[in-house]
């Protein structure tokens, strides 16, 4: 099974998490969602997988500095916004098959292998 991680290389969490993954002999696929950010649509596939909504991955901060207001936008909307600033996504999210998971701790990730 695929397993694959929207990674930023300066986040500890997100370098936490992928020694994780590497720690249990998994050598997932690394996209770096800052310079390949996903498309609306592989975005939406995560948060299904996720079973969350966009705002539930926002970084309120990053959020409120790129002029996003997730209380005035609908879903799709926001999408668009997210993926127009990945910064503001929060990190890492993991994949692996039909479930998906944010790093927040990085331990989170293991539930889904």
């Amino acid at each position: 099974m695929t397993v694959t991680i929207y990674h930023n290389p300066r986040c500890s969490k997100s370098r936490q998490a992928l020694a994780l993954l590497e720690a249990r002999g998994i050598k997932p696929q690394v996209i770096e969602y800052l310079k390949t950010p996903p498309t609306v649509s592989e975005l939406a596939a995560i948060l299904k997988k996720m079973g969350r909504k966009p705002a539930d991955i926002l970084r309120a901060k990053e959020a409120e500095e790129a002029g996003i207001n997730p209380a005035s936008m609908n879903d799709e909307a926001l999408m668009k916004k997210i993926v127009e600033h990945p910064i503001v996504i929060e990190r890492p999210i993991v994949v692996s098959g039909n479930k998906a998971a944010v790093g927040r701790p990085p331990e989170a990730v293991l539930a889904i292998l």
